[in-house]
């Protein structure tokens, strides 16, 4: 008997861009839900993504993977050709064009990501030194190249080789990554093309609603008897307007053995967002009247319709 299971996308339980939906995963996500296909999403924090479960399905300890029954995958891009050689929709039918659509896939992860990568590293770990203002003029300068080059190829056309494909996703994926800097901008047919990419309805607030669920164990530590809950975070919680409650009689008692907290999404892009910023954080210790409970809490997001 076959038993269809749904897959699995991993993704950050704690994005570094705090819910803007520049990680990686979000350029699967995009791809599944263009595709029209159901899928979970599981968060990790960075710990997790260190230990040997995840190391088996990423050697590198990143995100995303995708596993579809036997079928494990790691890397954005490798992700996303099979997906879109699997199922119609994001790759031409005609063998030439098929292939072209994929050269623009490797284009922007081979050769316009990297210098944008490059700058956002740059900020991140080099604003602070003395050197920083010049070496940014540099940077900048290697990434208008390739915009300028990119923005003369597209031309006045609406997608960069007929209709849209896998190649456009990703590329509009990258140059989102430059969306705060306004450096696209400076580039008409660029602005108006990520424009219409990202106004695409597969990229927009979705039918589909996203119950994100934080399962939590609760810990008994040996503290002094402390009066009734102190914790900052009991209550309701509110982010990306998605609201997480926590459940009344957890303010009147020591935890449940097990809990869970939710909230339905609007959108894939939220769901990062939404549940690893509200709820019980892992490490937020809760006392009752006699125990400090501190409770362990795992993240998943299961899309419905």
């Amino acid at each position: 008997m076959n038993i269809l299971m749904t897959p699995i996308l991993t993704a950050f339980k704690h994005s570094p861009d705090r819910g803007l939906g520049l990680a990686r995963d979000m350029r699967v996500r995009w791809a599944l839900e263009e595709l029209g296909l159901a899928y979970d999403v599981h968060l990790l924090s960075f710990e997790e993504m260190k230990q040997p479960a995840h190391l088996a399905r990423h050697p590198f300890g990143q995100i995303p993977t995708y596993e579809d029954g036997s079928v494990v995958l790691f890397e954005s891009g490798a992700i996303l050709l099979h997906l879109a050689e699997q199922h119609p929709g994001l790759l031409p039918a005609d063998a030439g064009a098929r292939m072209r659509a994929i050269t623009w896939m490797f284009a922007a992860l081979n050769t316009v990501e990297p210098p944008i990568v490059e700058r956002s590293m740059a900020w991140v770990l080099e604003r602070e030194q003395p050197w920083y203002a010049l070496r940014l003029v540099m940077l900048d300068e290697r990434v208008r190249r390739r915009l300028a080059e990119l923005s003369a190829r597209l031309g006045d056309a609406p997608w960069l080789d007929g209709d849209f494909s896998a190649g456009d996703l990703l590329m509009v994926s990258v140059l989102l990554r430059l969306q705060s800097s306004g450096i696209v901008g400076e580039y008409p047919s660029l602005a108006a093309y990520v424009d219409r990419a990202t106004a695409r309805p597969a990229n927009a607030p979705s039918p589909r609603s996203w119950r994100c669920s934080r399962t939590c164990s609760s810990t008994p530590l040996p503290v002094a008897p402390r009066h009734a809950w102190s914790s900052p975070s009991i209550g309701t919680a509110t982010r990306q307007s998605a609201a997480i409650r926590v459940p009344p009689d957890l303010r009147k008692q020591p935890p449940l053995d097990q809990w869970m907290s939710s909230a339905t999404m609007p959108s894939p892009s939220r769901v990062n967002a939404c549940v690893s910023t509200t709820g019980l954080p892992g490490n937020v210790p809760l006392t009752s009247a006699d125990t400090m409970w501190r409770p362990s809490c795992t993240c998943s997001c299961r899309g419905t319709t």
